[in-house]
C-alpha cells in the first residue's frame, strides 16, 4: 500500500509543490490538503492518512496546537511531519517536543522530501536537525536529568539511545554493533518503556535536555 499523506499549510504554493514532488511517487499518495491546523483533526478522522506534512506556522491553529490535537484525539494517529522555513525556529524544537516525528526545510530538494515522508511513515529513522539539537540541549534542566538517572538504562541501552540520537535506523544500529535487528527492536522498546517516551524522537529529545547526549 503507498503512504498517503496529508498536506497542511496556509500557502497554496507550497502545497503544491509539495503535491507535485510526492505525487510523482509510485508508493506515496496524498489524499488530501488543508490551509490551516483547525482543518486537521477533521481531515485524519476522515482520510486516515500514515503522514500529516504540516507547517508549524498557520494563522487560525498552529502545527503545535495541531500536533498535540491530534495525538490526544486519535487512537492511531498519523506520524506528523514538521515542514517549515527556518531549522533553528524554537516552534520548530516545540512541536517535535509536542510529539511531532521529525523535521524538513521547506526549501529541501524533492528526493530529500521524498525520503522523509518515507522515513517518518517507517518510524526506525529521525529528522532532527542539529539546530533543533542545540535547543534541546539548551532546555535542559534538572528535572529531565533526573528523569534520565530514574530510567537506569543498562549499559547497552545507552550505546543505542546513543545511536538512536545520531539517527541511525534499527538496521543501521544492528550493523554498528553487529546483532539483529530484532534485538536492536527490543533495546529501543526498552529504552522508550523507561523514559516514558511515545516514540524516538520524544526520545532523542530526554538525551539532549538532560545531557546525557551533547550537540555535536
Amino acid at each position: 500500500m503507498p503512504v498517503s499523506v496529508l498536506l497542511v499549510d496556509d500557502e497554496p504554493l507550497v502545497r503544491a509543490g509539495l503535491r507535485a514532488v510526492l505525487e510523482a511517487q509510485p508508493d506515496i499518495t496524498v489524499v488530501g490538503e488543508a490551509a490551516d491546523g483547525a482543518a486537521v483533526l477533521p481531515m485524519v478522522r476522515s482520510l486516515r492518512p500514515d503522514v500529516v506534512a504540516m507547517d508549524v506556522r498557520m494563522p487560525l491553529l498552529d502545527g503545535i496546537e495541531a500536533t498535540q490535537v491530534v495525538l490526544r484525539s486519535v487512537a492511531e494517529p498519523p506520524k506528523i511531519l514538521v515542514v517549515t522555513t527556518f531549522e533553528n525556529d524554537e516552534y520548530v524544537y516545540r512541536a517535535l517536543r509536542a510529539g511531532a516525528n521529525g523535521f524538513l526545510l521547506k526549501r529541501a530538494r524533492p528526493t530529500e522530501i521524498v525520503n522523509a515522508v518515507r522515513l517518518i511513515a517507517e518510524g526506525e529513522s529521525l529528522l532532527f536537525p542539529s539546530a533543533v539539537r542545540s535547543l534541546a540541549a539548551e532546555y535542559g534542566n534538572n528535572a529531565a536529568r533526573a528523569a534520565m538517572e530514574r530510567a537506569s538504562l543498562t549499559e547497552r541501552e545507552e550505546v543505542v539511545l546513543r545511536l538512536m540520537a545520531r539517527g541511525l535506523s534499527n538496521a543501521e544500529i544492528a550493523a554498528e554493533l553487529i546483532v539483529g535487528t530484532e534485538t536492536v527492536k527490543t533495546h529501543v522498546s526498552a529504552v522508550l518503556a523507561k523514559l516514558g517516551a511515545r516514540d524516538r524522537t520524544q526520545a532523542v529529545i530526554a538525551a539532549y535536555e538532560s545531557g546525557f547526549v551533547a550537540p555535536a
